[in-house]
């Protein structure tokens, strides 16, 4: 396996960001790229949102909250969505929409119902999740008439490297999610998160991500439990402890976030009004 595979390099750091910074949706009528992100409770989906934020701030920034002691619940309760500030009082034209959490047994956590909704574009900004029951078509929460930009046009899950065996129960939702977005042709990608706390090599340094094999046996399982190809399975350290940007965090933030626009841009081509 080539190294440049999940470490391309800090050195291609300007040319992503540059890249990024100047993107465009393909399709014209699209106003911005839709990142949905879903996953188990506590694996990084606000943390990943704020690490990308603060690349393109260039400082460290909290835009989403997160909580570091809610270990089996969600402390994301609403479906909103972040945008990228650019100079100016413009956004990037890509956005990223965070949930609540995966739980582990019925009436806990966000239901897969409502994440087939999101996908749509049926859920409004605000929306609060309910464990017990979906959104209802009647709910003033429900977007009877979603527009191609209300709709997400990428689907990343986001699972701790650290993190033990699945419960059946979270994969299975999983793979209701899974199979709703390949219904709709919604291309799908997975971040493994805390890449650092799980292996002692990548905690001595970012750049051995290529090396270590307990981190790529780890990538090869989760492939195998959820379907998804080892080429979208993108390892990230978010940013969590740290005070002050660095470089090899910002080179793994930057190449999946590359790719997660890139596929979600192929996808909102296709769409029409």
């Amino acid at each position: 396996m080539k190294a440049e595979a999940y470490y391309p390099g800090s050195k291609n750091n300007s040319q992503a960001l540059h890249y990024l910074k100047r993107f465009q949706p393909q399709n014209d009528e699209v106003k911005h790229i839709r990142v949905l992100l879903y996953g188990p409770v506590g694996v990084g989906k606000s943390s990943f949102i704020n690490s990308v934020n603060n690349v393109f701030q260039e400082r460290m920034t909290q835009k989403a909250l997160t909580s570091s002691t809610t270990a089996d619940k969600s402390f994301t309760k609403k479906y909103k969505t972040y945008t990228i500030k650019r100079e100016g009082s413009v956004n990037y034209p890509f956005v990223f929409n965070d949930i609540m959490g995966l739980e582990d047994g019925d009436g806990r956590g966000v239901r897969a119902d409502d994440l087939k909704l999101a996908l749509m574009g049926h859920v409004k900004e605000g929306y609060t999740f309910n464990p017990i029951s979906s959104l209802s078509h009647d709910d003033l929460y429900y977007n009877s008439s979603p527009s191609i930009s209300d709709r997400v046009h990428v689907l990343v899950c986001i699972y701790d490297a650290n993190a033990s065996q699945m419960k059946s129960s979270v994969l299975q939702k999983m793979k209701e999610i899974r199979e709703a977005a390949s219904e709709l042709g919604i291309p799908q990608l997975a971040i493994l998160s805390h890449i650092d706390e799980a292996c002692g090599e990548t905690e001595k340094n970012l750049r051995n991500v290529c090396n270590s094999k307990h981190l790529i046996k780890k990538m090869g399982d989760f492939s195998s439990s959820l379907g998804i190809p080892m080429n979208c399975i993108l390892p990230v350290k978010n940013y969590s402890e740290e005070i002050q940007l660095n470089q090899d965090v910002d080179t793994l933030i930057l190449s999946a976030l590359r790719l997660i626009i890139d596929f979600g841009d192929d996808y909102a081509a296709k769409l029409k009004p």
